[in-house]
Protein backbone atom coordinates (compact mmCIF):
# COMPACT_ATOMS: atom_id res chain seq x y z
CA UNK A 1 0.00 0.00 0.00
CA UNK A 2 3.07 1.90 -0.03
CA UNK A 3 5.42 2.61 -2.53
CA UNK A 4 9.48 1.39 -2.45
CA UNK A 5 10.96 4.62 -1.81
CA UNK A 6 8.45 5.36 1.14
CA UNK A 7 9.14 2.17 2.56
CA UNK A 8 12.52 2.41 2.58
CA UNK A 9 12.36 6.10 4.62
CA UNK A 10 10.29 4.16 7.07
CA UNK A 11 12.74 1.56 7.40
CA UNK A 12 15.98 4.04 7.29
CA UNK A 13 14.47 6.61 10.17
CA UNK A 14 13.07 3.26 12.17
CA UNK A 15 16.82 2.10 12.56
CA UNK A 16 18.28 5.76 13.45
CA UNK A 17 15.89 6.15 15.91
CA UNK A 18 16.31 2.70 17.56
CA UNK A 19 13.10 1.20 16.78
CA UNK A 20 11.69 -2.56 18.02
CA UNK A 21 8.55 -4.17 16.45
CA UNK A 22 5.76 -4.93 19.28
CA UNK A 23 5.27 -8.63 19.53
CA UNK A 24 2.40 -8.25 21.10
CA UNK A 25 0.98 -5.65 18.67
CA UNK A 26 2.07 -7.97 15.89
CA UNK A 27 0.67 -10.79 17.32
CA UNK A 28 -2.77 -9.34 17.72
CA UNK A 29 -2.40 -8.06 14.18
CA UNK A 30 -1.41 -10.88 12.31
CA UNK A 31 -2.94 -13.86 14.56
CA UNK A 32 0.69 -15.07 15.17
CA UNK A 33 2.77 -14.85 18.23
CA UNK A 34 5.83 -16.85 16.68
CA UNK A 35 6.18 -18.68 19.85
CA UNK A 36 6.46 -22.08 20.01
CA UNK A 37 5.53 -24.51 23.23
CA UNK A 38 8.29 -27.43 23.87
CA UNK A 39 7.33 -29.89 26.59
CA UNK A 40 9.38 -32.63 27.96
CA UNK A 41 9.26 -35.14 30.55
CA UNK A 42 12.70 -34.50 32.41
CA UNK A 43 15.35 -31.64 31.53
CA UNK A 44 17.84 -33.31 33.92
CA UNK A 45 17.95 -36.31 30.92
CA UNK A 46 20.91 -36.04 28.86
CA UNK A 47 18.65 -37.24 25.85
CA UNK A 48 16.94 -33.74 25.33
CA UNK A 49 18.93 -30.90 25.49
CA UNK A 50 20.85 -32.13 21.69
CA UNK A 51 17.15 -32.08 20.54
CA UNK A 52 15.93 -28.93 21.93
CA UNK A 53 19.21 -27.73 20.61
CA UNK A 54 18.15 -28.24 17.20
CA UNK A 55 14.61 -27.26 17.56
CA UNK A 56 15.38 -24.10 18.77
CA UNK A 57 17.89 -23.16 16.00
CA UNK A 58 15.21 -24.22 13.35
CA UNK A 59 12.53 -22.11 14.45
CA UNK A 60 15.02 -19.48 15.12
CA UNK A 61 16.11 -19.37 11.52
CA UNK A 62 12.23 -19.02 10.25
CA UNK A 63 11.62 -16.09 13.24
CA UNK A 64 10.42 -18.31 15.94
CA UNK A 65 11.22 -18.75 19.87
CA UNK A 66 10.63 -21.42 21.97
CA UNK A 67 9.11 -21.72 25.15
CA UNK A 68 11.00 -24.58 26.64
CA UNK A 69 8.89 -26.73 29.67
CA UNK A 70 9.62 -29.83 31.89
CA UNK A 71 6.61 -31.46 32.83
CA UNK A 72 8.66 -33.87 35.77
CA UNK A 73 7.20 -37.04 34.04
CA UNK A 74 3.58 -36.03 35.63
CA UNK A 75 0.58 -35.82 33.45
CA UNK A 76 -1.08 -33.01 36.03
CA UNK A 77 1.93 -31.43 35.55
CA UNK A 78 1.63 -31.68 31.60
CA UNK A 79 -1.91 -30.83 31.45
CA UNK A 80 -1.26 -27.70 33.37
CA UNK A 81 2.03 -26.33 31.52
CA UNK A 82 0.15 -26.92 27.75
CA UNK A 83 -3.00 -24.84 28.78
CA UNK A 84 -0.46 -22.00 30.17
CA UNK A 85 1.17 -22.69 26.70
CA UNK A 86 -2.68 -22.14 25.02
CA UNK A 87 -3.56 -19.50 26.97
CA UNK A 88 -0.65 -17.37 25.54
CA UNK A 89 -1.45 -18.21 22.24
CA UNK A 90 1.54 -20.25 20.64
CA UNK A 91 1.74 -20.77 17.71
CA UNK A 92 2.21 -24.65 17.86
CA UNK A 93 3.43 -27.02 20.57
CA UNK A 94 6.56 -29.88 20.25
CA UNK A 95 5.88 -32.89 22.91
CA UNK A 96 8.04 -35.22 24.23
CA UNK A 97 5.50 -36.33 26.58
CA UNK A 98 3.33 -38.26 24.92
CA UNK A 99 1.50 -41.58 26.30
CA UNK A 100 0.52 -44.12 24.17
CA UNK A 101 -3.20 -42.85 25.46
CA UNK A 102 -2.97 -38.88 26.07
CA UNK A 103 -5.41 -37.11 27.09
CA UNK A 104 -3.89 -33.53 26.28
CA UNK A 105 -2.46 -35.18 22.78
CA UNK A 106 -6.17 -35.16 22.04
CA UNK A 107 -7.10 -31.97 23.98
CA UNK A 108 -4.62 -30.17 21.64
CA UNK A 109 -6.58 -31.66 18.52
CA UNK A 110 -9.20 -30.86 19.69
CA UNK A 111 -8.50 -27.17 19.66
CA UNK A 112 -6.62 -26.91 16.22
CA UNK A 113 -3.44 -26.48 17.21
CA UNK A 114 -0.72 -27.00 14.94
CA UNK A 115 1.04 -30.28 16.96
CA UNK A 116 4.22 -32.53 16.42
CA UNK A 117 5.37 -35.05 19.14
CA UNK A 118 9.09 -36.39 19.02
CA UNK A 119 10.83 -39.45 20.43
CA UNK A 120 7.59 -40.96 21.59
CA UNK A 121 3.91 -41.52 19.94
CA UNK A 122 0.11 -42.41 20.48
CA UNK A 123 -1.52 -45.69 19.62
CA UNK A 124 -3.49 -44.33 16.69
CA UNK A 125 -0.75 -42.36 15.08
CA UNK A 126 -3.06 -39.68 14.25
CA UNK A 127 -0.57 -37.15 14.97
CA UNK A 128 2.62 -35.91 12.90
CA UNK A 129 5.59 -37.68 15.15
CA UNK A 130 9.48 -37.38 14.47
CA UNK A 131 9.90 -41.19 16.18
CA UNK A 132 12.77 -43.75 16.35
CA UNK A 133 12.60 -47.24 15.08
CA UNK A 134 12.62 -48.58 18.21
CA UNK A 135 11.79 -52.38 16.74
CA UNK A 136 15.29 -52.11 14.58
CA UNK A 137 17.08 -51.14 17.44
CA UNK A 138 16.56 -53.65 19.63
CA UNK A 139 17.20 -56.05 16.62
CA UNK A 140 20.60 -54.48 16.30
CA UNK A 141 21.47 -54.92 19.92
CA UNK A 142 19.58 -58.69 20.16
CA UNK A 143 22.13 -59.27 17.07
CA UNK A 144 25.54 -57.72 18.47
CA UNK A 145 24.79 -60.05 21.60
CA UNK A 146 23.86 -63.13 19.64
CA UNK A 147 26.92 -62.85 17.54
CA UNK A 148 29.27 -62.53 20.42
CA UNK A 149 28.01 -65.59 22.04
CA UNK A 150 25.20 -65.17 24.39
CA UNK A 151 22.34 -67.24 24.47
CA UNK A 152 20.67 -66.04 27.85
CA UNK A 153 19.88 -62.43 27.66
CA UNK A 154 17.92 -60.45 30.23
CA UNK A 155 15.70 -57.26 29.29
CA UNK A 156 15.12 -54.00 31.83
CA UNK A 157 12.42 -52.25 29.75
CA UNK A 158 10.52 -49.05 30.45
CA UNK A 159 7.09 -47.70 31.61
CA UNK A 160 4.48 -49.45 29.06
CA UNK A 161 2.14 -46.95 28.46
CA UNK A 162 4.80 -44.86 26.34
CA UNK A 163 5.28 -46.08 22.83
CA UNK A 164 8.58 -46.24 23.54
CA UNK A 165 8.47 -48.80 26.37
CA UNK A 166 6.04 -50.91 24.69
CA UNK A 167 7.73 -51.17 21.17
CA UNK A 168 11.18 -52.07 22.26
CA UNK A 169 9.68 -54.51 24.87
CA UNK A 170 7.33 -55.97 22.41
CA UNK A 171 10.48 -56.20 19.68
CA UNK A 172 12.40 -58.13 22.42
CA UNK A 173 9.58 -60.84 22.98
CA UNK A 174 9.40 -61.31 19.72
CA UNK A 175 13.01 -61.75 18.76
CA UNK A 176 12.85 -64.35 21.55
CA UNK A 177 9.98 -66.20 20.03
CA UNK A 178 11.93 -66.34 16.96
CA UNK A 179 14.23 -68.57 18.68
CA UNK A 180 18.20 -66.57 18.02
CA UNK A 181 18.59 -66.16 21.84
CA UNK A 182 16.90 -67.71 25.38
CA UNK A 183 15.19 -65.53 27.68
CA UNK A 184 12.57 -65.94 30.66
CA UNK A 185 9.87 -64.65 32.36
CA UNK A 186 12.15 -63.97 35.46
CA UNK A 187 14.67 -62.35 33.02
CA UNK A 188 12.44 -59.68 31.61
CA UNK A 189 11.31 -56.80 33.67
CA UNK A 190 9.58 -53.38 32.70
CA UNK A 191 10.34 -50.27 34.82
CA UNK A 192 7.86 -47.65 35.61
CA UNK A 193 10.17 -44.43 34.44
CA UNK A 194 12.89 -44.18 32.37
CA UNK A 195 15.47 -43.61 35.49
CA UNK A 196 18.54 -44.71 37.10
CA UNK A 197 16.72 -45.59 39.98
CA UNK A 198 14.44 -47.70 38.39
CA UNK A 199 17.08 -49.12 36.51
CA UNK A 200 18.88 -50.42 39.50
CA UNK A 201 15.57 -51.24 41.12
CA UNK A 202 14.51 -53.24 38.18
CA UNK A 203 17.56 -55.12 37.80
CA UNK A 204 18.42 -56.53 41.47
CA UNK A 205 14.54 -57.60 41.20
CA UNK A 206 15.87 -59.65 38.02
CA UNK A 207 19.46 -60.57 40.27
CA UNK A 208 17.13 -61.90 42.73
CA UNK A 209 15.45 -64.48 40.62
CA UNK A 210 18.73 -66.35 40.86
CA UNK A 211 18.22 -67.62 36.55
CA UNK A 212 21.51 -67.12 34.56
CA UNK A 213 22.08 -64.49 32.21
CA UNK A 214 25.42 -63.36 30.62
CA UNK A 215 24.06 -59.92 28.90
CA UNK A 216 21.06 -57.38 29.77
CA UNK A 217 19.50 -55.21 27.26
CA UNK A 218 18.45 -51.72 28.58
CA UNK A 219 15.49 -49.97 27.02
CA UNK A 220 17.62 -46.59 27.44
CA UNK A 221 20.88 -45.16 28.86
CA UNK A 222 19.66 -44.20 32.37
CA UNK A 223 18.29 -48.27 32.84
CA UNK A 224 21.35 -49.01 32.00
CA UNK A 225 23.23 -46.84 34.56
CA UNK A 226 21.27 -48.64 37.01
CA UNK A 227 22.05 -51.93 36.19
CA UNK A 228 25.80 -50.62 36.44
CA UNK A 229 25.07 -49.31 39.73
CA UNK A 230 23.68 -52.78 40.97
CA UNK A 231 26.46 -54.90 39.02
CA UNK A 232 28.98 -52.12 41.10
CA UNK A 233 27.19 -53.57 44.67
CA UNK A 234 27.05 -57.21 44.33
CA UNK A 235 30.80 -56.93 42.82
CA UNK A 236 29.71 -58.33 39.55
CA UNK A 237 32.09 -56.27 36.70
CA UNK A 238 30.67 -55.31 33.25
CA UNK A 239 31.26 -57.04 30.69
CA UNK A 240 33.02 -59.84 32.22
CA UNK A 241 30.30 -61.19 34.08
CA UNK A 242 27.30 -59.71 32.39
CA UNK A 243 27.65 -57.58 29.17
CA UNK A 244 25.06 -54.30 28.88
CA UNK A 245 23.62 -52.63 26.50
CA UNK A 246 21.74 -49.60 26.32
CA UNK A 247 19.55 -47.24 24.27
CA UNK A 248 19.64 -43.69 22.92
CA UNK A 249 23.33 -42.94 23.20
CA UNK A 250 23.56 -40.30 25.50
CA UNK A 251 26.19 -37.42 25.57
CA UNK A 252 28.58 -38.77 28.03
CA UNK A 253 28.26 -42.34 27.23
CA UNK A 254 31.43 -42.86 25.91
CA UNK A 255 32.89 -41.51 29.80
CA UNK A 256 31.77 -44.42 31.17
CA UNK A 257 33.50 -47.54 32.80
CA UNK A 258 33.15 -48.72 30.73
CA UNK A 259 31.70 -47.26 27.71
CA UNK A 260 28.58 -48.17 27.23
CA UNK A 261 27.68 -50.13 24.15
CA UNK A 262 24.37 -48.34 23.21
CA UNK A 263 22.07 -47.47 20.47
CA UNK A 264 22.39 -44.02 18.97
CA UNK A 265 19.41 -41.94 17.95
CA UNK A 266 19.77 -39.27 15.41
CA UNK A 267 19.28 -36.52 18.42
CA UNK A 268 20.01 -33.60 15.91
CA UNK A 269 17.88 -34.50 13.21
CA UNK A 270 14.86 -35.67 15.61
CA UNK A 271 15.04 -32.09 16.63
CA UNK A 272 15.33 -30.25 13.31
CA UNK A 273 12.33 -32.67 12.00
CA UNK A 274 10.41 -31.89 14.75
CA UNK A 275 10.58 -27.92 14.28
CA UNK A 276 10.55 -27.85 10.29
CA UNK A 277 6.87 -30.15 10.60
CA UNK A 278 5.59 -27.96 12.99
CA UNK A 279 6.29 -25.12 10.89
CA UNK A 280 4.99 -26.94 7.60
CA UNK A 281 1.26 -27.56 10.01
CA UNK A 282 1.35 -23.66 11.00
CA UNK A 283 1.53 -22.52 7.80
CA UNK A 284 -0.72 -25.26 6.04
CA UNK A 285 -3.21 -26.63 8.62
CA UNK A 286 -4.57 -29.20 6.12
CA UNK A 287 -1.09 -30.80 5.76
CA UNK A 288 -0.95 -34.95 5.92
CA UNK A 289 -0.24 -36.05 9.46
CA UNK A 290 3.45 -38.35 8.91
CA UNK A 291 4.96 -40.30 11.39
CA UNK A 292 8.80 -39.71 10.66
CA UNK A 293 10.40 -43.32 11.47
CA UNK A 294 14.12 -42.13 11.99
CA UNK A 295 16.84 -45.50 12.09
CA UNK A 296 19.59 -45.64 15.14
CA UNK A 297 22.89 -46.46 15.04
CA UNK A 298 24.72 -49.68 17.18
CA UNK A 299 27.57 -48.06 18.88
CA UNK A 300 29.89 -50.68 20.27
CA UNK A 301 31.92 -49.92 23.47
CA UNK A 302 33.72 -51.76 25.86
CA UNK A 303 30.35 -52.92 28.33
CA UNK A 304 29.96 -55.84 25.50
CA UNK A 305 31.60 -58.82 25.03
CA UNK A 306 31.96 -62.11 24.55
CA UNK A 307 30.97 -64.27 27.54
CA UNK A 308 32.88 -66.08 30.33
CA UNK A 309 33.46 -69.78 28.66
CA UNK A 310 32.79 -72.10 30.68
CA UNK A 311 34.70 -75.06 31.78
Amino acid sequence: MVSGPVADRVTRIAAEMGYARSSLAYGLRTGRTHTIGVVIPDLTNPLFPPIIRQIEKTLADRGYIAILADSDNNQKNETAIVQSLMSRNVDGLILATAHRLDAVVSTIVEDHVPLVLVNRTIDTHSVTAVINDDEHGIELAVSHLVGLGHKSIAYLGGPQDTSTGHDRFLAFKKLMREGSFKSHNDLILNCKAFTEAEGHRGFVSILEKRRKFTAVIAANDLLALGCYDAMAERGLSCPADISVTGFNDMPFMNRLSPPLTSLRIPHDEIGKQAAALLLERINDVDSKVRTVNLLPELIIRASTAPPKSRK
